[in-house]
C-alpha cells in the first residue's frame, strides 16, 4: 500500500521541473493545476474529432460539481476533501462504465485518458496530507444519470476547474504561507 502511494505521489511529481518535486511545491505551484484545466479542455476539444457516438444503452451516474461559493470556502479543508473525493469516486466509476459501453477506437483513448485523470486526482488526495488512515467511502452527494459522453468530459473539466482549483488554493494557503514564499518561485539571480 504504501509502495502504491509512493508511486502515485511520484508520478504527479514528474509533471514538475526537475528539482522542485515535493508535495508542498505540487499544492504551492498553482501552474499544475492549471495544466490540468487544460488539458480536462483540451480533451473537450478532441471528442470533436470522434465521430457522432449515439446515447449510451446503459446511462451513467455523474455527480453535480456545481456548488455555491460561499457554502464551499465556509467548509473545512477535511469536508471539501472528502466532497471532490466522492466525486471524483463517481465519476471514475462512470467513466469505466462508459469505456464498457464505446467500441470506437477515438472515444475508448479519450476515456481512457479521461479515466487515467480522474483516478490520479482520487489516489493523491486519498493519501495527501492527512494521517488520520484509509480513506472510506461515506458519500451523499447529488448526481445525476447521463446517456451522452460527453457530460461525462464536461463533469471532469468542471470539478478540475471549480472544486479541486479551489481545494489547491485553499491548501496552497496553509502550506505555502510556511517559510514557502506564499507559493512563488524565488527571484534568479544573475550574478
Amino acid at each position: 500500500m504504501e509502495l502504491n502511494r509512493l508511486l502515485l505521489l511520484t508520478s504527479f511529481l514528474l509533471h514538475l521541473e526537475e528539482g522542485r518535486a515535493s508535495p508542498t511545491r505540487f499544492i504551492c505551484d498553482n501552474r499544475l493545476i492549471q495544466k490540468y484545466i487544460e488539458e480536462a479542455k483540451e480533451m473537450e476539444k478532441r471528442m470533436g474529432q470522434c465521430q457522432m457516438l449515439p446515447a449510451l444503452s446503459c446511462p451513467m451516474v455523474l455527480p453535480l460539481v456545481d456548488f455555491n461559493l460561499q457554502q464551499w470556502k465556509s467548509k473545512p479543508n477535511e469536508t471539501k476533501r472528502r466532497e471532490i473525493l466522492c466525486d471524483l469516486a463517481l465519476l471514475v466509476g462512470a467513466v469505466a462504465g462508459a469505456q464498457g459501453q464505446v467500441t470506437q477506437d477515438c472515444w475508448a483513448r479519450q476515456l481512457s485518458q479521461l479515466h487515467q485523470h480522474a483516478n490520479s486526482f482520487l489516489r493523491l488526495l486519498q493519501t495527501f496530507g492527512w494521517e488520520a488512515g484509509p480513506w472510506e467511502l461515506g458519500c451523499s452527494l447529488s448526481s445525476t444519470e447521463e446517456s451522452q459522453v460527453t457530460s461525462i468530459f464536461l463533469t471532469y473539466r468542471q470539478l478540475v476547474q471549480g472544486k479541486l482549483r479551489l481545494f489547491f488554493r485553499e491548501l496552497a494557503k496553509d502550506l505555502c504561507q510556511q517559510g514557502q514564499g506564499g507559493g512563488r518561485d524565488p527571484p534568479c539571480r544573475t550574478w
